[in-house]
Parts: C-alpha cells; structure tokens; sequence
C-alpha cells in the first residue's frame, strides 16, 4: 500500500495554500493524500456541546474545517484518493505518529492554532527533527508555490544527509519534469573540494533517476544566504538534516532553521539517520 502525503488542516489561510499545494503534490505523484486535524478539545475548560448536538462544538469545527479541506481538493485534483482524520490530542503529538506511516508531511507556515503555527517556533523545529518522513513547509510567494519557475534545488552538504535530500530531489524534479540544481557553498580555497563532493552525492543518486539531468551550481559564500537566494527562482528548496537522538535531543541546524523561517519558496526537509 501506498504511504500517503498528510497535510495538517487549521482552516487559515496559510493552511490553505499547504492544502492545494499537497494537492497538487498528490495529483503529480498519484500518492493518496491524508487530511488530519488534531485539537485538545477534551481538554479545554467549559467546553460545552454544539446546539442540537451532544457533541462539543470544537469537534464541529473540527470536522467542517476537514470537511471543508476535502471538498477543496476534490475541486483541484478529483482523481486524488482522501482520507481524513481528526484527532482530540496535542497537534505534534499527531503529527509525528502520522509521519510513521506517510511519505510526505505538509504544514503550513503560519495560522490561528497551534498545528498551523508549529512551525514557527522552537516545537516546530523538534517535529521537523524528529519526523521519520520528509517535512514540507509551504512558504513563499504564488508563483513558487504554483511551481512556474520550472526547478527544483537541493543543498549538497558534508554529511549522509546530503545523500537522502538529494535522492528525494531527484524524484521532485522527476514528478514535476523540471530542472533539477545542486547547489553547494564554498568560501576560500575548498571550490575543488566542494566540486567533488557535489560530484560524489550526484554520482550516488543519478542512477536511479536516468531521465533527471541535473545541474551542479557552485557558489562562494555562506550556505544560509546562498541558499536563500536561489529560492527566489525556485518551485521547491530540498535540505537535509541528521537525525539528533538523546541526550542531545532532537535538532536542526542553523541553516536549516533560517530556509524554514525565511524560504520564498516551499521548503522540505528529508530526514537521515546518524
């Protein structure tokens, strides 16, 4: 069985843009697509049932933001498969057990509830940390969201996660049937190192994706602003990040926290073991 994408609904704005972007990503991959709403409603003092109803009136609104995401994307991708679910628990606590069983989580940048918001603050780096699939933050402006430019890029650093970023970039580029940029950052005299590393990831993933041509881009400055910059021209930002187990706990780097906060386009972030 397939692992589906699974999108968290809020109901804001932003969330909605992640909801037509998964769908978008769904239609193009032929992945199914889980809609997933999680509240405390349980939890909250004086919460009282919906008139005519003896349920609470937060699981109401729960179900008719859900129900609402679904019909938005049966209007733009109705050969989509939708499952929904809807969960009275902490919203990171659901998002990471979804992320066990999905192929690509989508969150929106910003919103009215905690599920939209967990990406702008310290649980949100946790959840992109700790996720056990690769984690798409929709960010940006229309037309990078609605993929015009045509390129995906991915971030070529030192270590494994590289590897598996890159490997995900590839089958983007694949789905989408665009460019594909490597790009990596130097400063001094490691050009001729960072070629061949570039080289070394490339050499690894390029077999399996035959009909992805893709472009190395070397650049000399910090990998923060470098990569920054290249996502005003692109569809999609691929980062990789290492997997930080106790007792350091769960984190990412600075360069990953900046393209997450700061990205003009969606951004994923593919997980590797350490």
């Amino acid at each position: 069985m397939e692992l589906p994408l699974v999108v968290g609904v809020d109901g804001s704005d932003g969330n909605a843009r992640a909801v037509d972007w998964a769908a978008a990503e769904a239609e193009r991959s032929g992945l199914p697509l889980r809609l997933v709403h999680a509240s405390l409603w349980e939890h909250y003092e004086g919460v009282r049932p919906g008139p005519g109803t003896d349920r609470p009136s937060e699981q109401i609104r729960a179900e008719n933001l859900v129900a609402s995401a679904e019909e938005r994307v049966s209007r733009l991708a109705p050969e989509v498969k939708v499952s929904t679910g809807i969960q009275p628990e902490d919203p990171v606590t659901v998002l990471l057990r979804e992320a066990r069983e999905a192929a690509l989580l989508v969150l929106g940048p910003r919103g009215h509830s905690a599920l939209a918001a967990v990406l702008l603050g310290s649980v949100s780096l946790a959840v992109a940390a700790r996720a056990r699939c690769p984690v798409a933050v929709v960010r940006g402006g229309e037309p990078n969201r609605r993929a015009v430019h045509r390129r995906v890029v991915v971030g070529v650093g030192d270590h494994t996660d590289s590897a598996e970023a890159t490997r995900f970039a590839f089958r983007e580029a694949r789905w989408r049937g665009c460019e594909l940029v490597a790009v990596r950052a130097w400063h001094g005299p490691d050009r001729r190192r960072a070629q061949a590393r570039v080289d070394e990831v490339l050499a690894v993933v390029d077999g399996e994706y035959p009909d992805v041509v893709p472009r190395p881009k070397l650049v000399e400055g910090p990998v923060r602003r470098t990569l920054l910059a290249e996502t005003a021209g692109a569809d999609l930002l691929v980062v990789g990040a290492k997997r930080r187990l106790p007792p350091l706990g769960p984190r990412l780097s600075r360069v990953q926290h900046a393209v997450l906060r700061h990205a003009a386009c969606p951004v994923e972030v593919v997980p590797a073991l350490d």
